[in-house]
């Protein structure tokens, strides 16, 4: 087996892993619910690449998201349900489909992307695959049947804050402007301070889990995404803890070594320096 740009040789070498008898017997063992952390991981890796302007690891990382693709594939492929060829032909046809303004006839590209055509052809696209279920016998929903179970259970806990919401409101139960949503969150505080005071841990965490729920409503109405803020206010933290960390070794002296306090005033020090 020697590498290849062919995509077919990258199902090829999936394939052997994957064979019972000559694989690799760590690969033959996943299944959809061990391979699918690996996933997700992997499309936080590329996110990370992208983010430090690595072309190097970015290369590197979109192999390895591409691998979990056809990973996936080659185990609906041997559970007789799809190949690997038909995810690539659904997105091509979705891509085609809505984007009519593009691949469409002379008439289509010519009138542009029209008012409410793509809520049209996404609500076509999700008859069809309501079809295809039922005739499948299949549950007709993809993931229930409540309004708001089509929102994916592993998107990361903030975002799928964010997308609750957005569709809850979608249906008009919003609040009307963020200022009330403070209010909210005063109320959550306190809340939490009572769990605190009682000590029940199952209180606590659910008053703290309402807390961020209220504060990612606030910043959806203030037109923030929370996760890109709060990444932002990681990178703040880090580059100012370095700082600390920094000052203390040109004073010969390790992280360990130092007090809470002289930390403390490096830390002034750093949020002054920038």
């Amino acid at each position: 087996m020697k590498p290849s740009s062919d995509i077919s040789r990258l199902i090829e070498i999936m394939a052997a892993l994957r064979d019972p008898a000559t694989g690799c017997p760590w690969d033959v063992e996943q299944n959809f619910s061990s391979i699918a952390p690996y996933t997700i991981e992997e499309a936080y890796e590329v996110a990370d690449a992208i983010a430090r302007g690595d072309f190097d690891d970015l290369r590197e990382e979109l192999g390895d998201l591409l691998l979990q693709v056809v990973y996936h594939a080659q185990m609906a492929e041997e559970a007789q349900e799809f190949a690997f060829g038909d995810v690539v032909d659904a997105i091509t046809t979705k891509m085609i489909r809505r984007h009519p303004h593009v691949f469409g006839d002379e008439k289509a590209r010519g009138a542009g992307m029209a008012k409410g055509m793509w809520e049209k052809i996404k609500a076509e696209e999700k008859a069809e695959k309501r079809a295809a279920r039922i005739a499948r016998g299949h549950d007709p929903e993809d993931h229930g049947k409540g309004y708001l179970d089509s929102v994916p259970l592993a998107l990361p806990a903030l975002t799928r804050a964010l997308k609750l919401q957005e569709k809850a409101a979608r249906v008009g139960f919003d609040w009307g402007e963020a200022m009330p949503i403070l209010d909210k969150i005063e109320e959550e505080i306190g809340e939490l301070r009572e769990a605190l005071a009682g000590g029940d841990t199952a209180a606590i965490k659910d008053e703290f889990g309402d807390m961020l729920f209220a504060l990612v409503n606030l910043g959806r109405h203030l037109k923030l995404d929370s996760e890109a803020a709060l990444a932002g206010t990681n990178d703040k933290f880090r580059s100012r803890f370095h700082h600390v960390e920094q000052a203390l070794a040109g004073s010969g002296r390790s992280l360990e070594e130092a007090t809470l306090e002289e930390m403390e005033a490096l830390w002034q020090q750093a949020k002054t320096a920038r």
